[in-house]
């Protein structure tokens, strides 16, 4: 039978989960997303995700494409895989992608956001889903420092040491700091990201909020590309996959932070 491309947004809660990357003997999103769909399909299935999440990293429009012959409607297959998954992964939305699709090689650019809840006391519930921070934060001067990253650099100094890539080069289209209530929220689309690249920035940023270091110290990283000099990695709980745009689309059309 001829083979349909379905392509799913969907999101999770990263704090159970090992990552997106299925890796034996541990609970990971393509792992438990894969087991669904094979159980849906009686088929094998190979489940393609845009991003390789780490453990404790959420999603909100992580996006995968999976081959199927299967003579599901392509819209059913997010009800009928919401009845079978467990309650911290869900499906938002599938339908059918041209055959040429892929949701990690199709894709055009990438929204991360980072999410920092100032609270001086409390905290217990937002635990595993923002850094938890007391103390007091220059945002003009974060918003500073990240605008030096705007633009194509190489971001070797934000990169995981030890990470093995051919070109350590990047685009950053936005780069934003704000704050609403509480949240403090350090959004980045870039046409792709490196090994640890956001929380690296992240780190970086909060280092300069907390003036521990220079705003425009961002662009001697961007120079010299010393891991060593940029900021500590920051915690992964913060980190949510927005969106992720493809020709004519992006996964998601907006999103807002909780009200607390």
């Amino acid at each position: 039978m001829a083979q349909r491309n379905i392509r799913m947004v969907v999101e999770y809660d990263g704090s159970g989960f090992h990552g997106f990357q299925v890796q034996p003997r541990l609970r990971t999103v393509q792992g438990v997303l894969t087991e669904a769909l094979q159980k849906l399909t009686r088929e094998e299935v190979r489940v393609i995700g845009a991003g390789r999440t780490d453990a404790g990293v959420h999603a909100l429009g992580q996006v995968v494409n999976f081959f199927t012959a299967s003579t599901i409607p392509a819209e059913r297959f997010a009800p009928a895989l919401n009845g079978m998954l467990p309650p911290d992964l869900r499906v938002r939305k599938s339908e059918e992608a041209e055959p040429g699709f892929h949701a990690r090689y199709s894709a055009l650019g990438k929204t991360y956001c980072y999410l920092v809840y100032r609270c001086r006391q409390g905290g217990a519930l937002m635990r595993n889903y923002a850094l938890l921070y007391d103390g007091e934060l220059d945002v003009s001067a974060m918003q500073e420092a990240a605008n030096y990253a705007l633009g194509r650099h190489s971001f070797k100094a934000f990169c995981a040491s030890g990470s093995e890539v051919r070109s350590y080069v990047r685009n950053i289209k936005e780069f934003t700091v704000s704050e609403e209530r509480r949240w403090l929220k350090i959004t980045v689309t870039a046409d792709g990201f490196l090994y640890h690249m956001v929380r690296n920035l992240a780190g970086t940023l909060l280092e300069v909020g907390k003036g521990q270091r220079r705003a425009e110290e961002m662009a001697r990283l961007l120079q010299e590309g010393e891991r060593s000099q940029a900021g500590a990695t920051a915690p992964p709980q913060g980190l949510y996959l927005v969106k992720i745009e493809y020709p004519g689309a992006h996964s998601l059309d907006s999103w807002q932070l909780p009200v607390v």
